[in-house]
Order: structure tokens, then C-alpha cells, then sequence
């Protein structure tokens, strides 16, 4: 990867194009590989979240940036570095104030969904999770990095809880039908379905 990366840049700074055109790169999200006794990526965890983002070019100053972002914000961002017309209706957020001063503070957390109901919201601090079922999950990021010690039920963090809940998305859409790969759903006798298969809590405990 590294090298077929050089291999694009050798090939824009030969095009003498470098100076005009923005770079983004990024990848898939993350995969567990054992971390909290699972493997694959279907969880709200940061393991399972982040992702390597980087943009180069133009008009952007060189550092890094600590506040959680989302790959919704891309393409907003590409239209505000290539001044054109911005899309309301896009959920993403321009990072261009973040890529002139990395320092600068975003107006909202970034936010994680895996399958309707099912959400977590991260800010540099936190990590709330709020599941389908209700239950919740609470990480304090800075002393806990890995997300070993859920503080969802200590009440003198309730306000905590209450305020990154406001971010939680009102209005989901449910599945495309005939969806199934990867979708956790309720039946109508309440069951909880992965996949199409009823899930058991007892063998997901073993």
C-alpha cells in the first residue's frame, strides 16, 4: 500500500498537477483481532470505528487533528476546497475549518451506526454507545483508551449520558428489503435476529 502510494504521488508531482488538486486518504474501518474476546468488525468499539484519514494539498496546513471525525464529511469537504456549490441535504460536515487549524473546534461528535437503533457517538472524551435493545455503554477515552470499564450505570455521569444522547439520529430508515448480511433485526415476538438467525445470549456468553 505504502508503495503504490508513492507510486501515485511520483506520478502527480510529474504531472504538474501537485499544486492543484487535493489528496485524500483513507480505508476501510477496523477489524478486532481478539481485542475484548471478539474477531471481525461488527461493533461500535473504537477498534471496529477508526480509520486512517489524511488530506494533502492545497490551502491545508500541515498536523494533526485529535477530534473525531466521519467519512460523511469527506465529500462536503471536497466541495468546499473546490469551491463548489455545497449540498444541504448531505449529513457530513466540511472539515475545512479543521484543515486550516487542526486546533479549531468541530460543532458536533462524530457518530457510528450498525444497523437502525444501534449507535455510538464519540467525542474526544467519550464514547457513548446506545444499542437496539436500550442498553448502554459509557468510555471515558482519555483514562480508559481501550473501552475496558463501562460507566453507563454510575449516576453522577447521567448528565454525561444526556447530553451525548442528543446525538443520537431521530429519523432512521429501515433496511433495503431482502437485506440480511450483516443486519441485526427485532421479529415481531420480540426475538432478536443477526442475520436472519435468532441470536442467543447464552452462546454469545460462552
Amino acid at each position: 500500500m505504502d508503495s503504490l502510494v508513492g507510486r501515485v504521488l511520483d506520478a502527480l508531482e510529474r504531472s504538474g498537477q501537485a499544486d492543484n488538486t487535493q489528496i485524500v486518504l483513507y480505508a476501510d474501518h477496523g477489524w478486532h483481532l481478539g481485542e475484548k474476546g471478539i474477531s471481525g468488525k461488527n461493533s461500535l468499539w473504537e477498534e471496529s470505528t477508526q480509520v486512517p484519514l489524511i488530506f494533502a494539498g492545497p490551502g491545508i496546513r500541515p498536523g494533526r487533528c485529535k477530534q473525531p471525525v466521519e467519512l460523511l464529511d469527506i465529500f462536503p469537504t471536497l466541495c468546499e476546497l473546490a469551491q463548489l456549490p455545497a449540498v444541504e441535504s448531505l449529513e457530513g460536515q466540511s472539515l475545512s475549518p479543521l484543515l486550516k487549524n487542526p486546533k479549531s473546534r468541530r460543532t458536533r461528535p462524530a457518530i457510528t451506526t450498525h444497523n437502525p437503533g444501534s449507535h455510538a457517538i464519540r467525542t474526544e472524551k467519550w464514547r457513548y454507545i446506545r444499542y437496539a435493545n436500550g442498553s448502554e455503554e459509557l468510555y471515558d477515552k482519555k483514562r480508559d483508551p481501550h473501552e475496558w470499564t463501562n460507566l453507563a450505570a454510575k449516576p453522577e455521569l447521567a448528565k454525561t449520558k444526556t447530553e451525548l444522547a442528543q446525538w443520537l439520529p431521530q429519523n432512521e430508515k429501515p433496511h433495503a428489503p431482502g437485506s440480511q448480511s450483516r443486519v441485526l433485526k427485532q421479529a415481531s415476538d420480540g426475538t432478536w435476529l443477526w442475520e436472519g438467525k435468532p441470536v442467543r445470549i447464552s452462546e454469545l456468553e460462552r
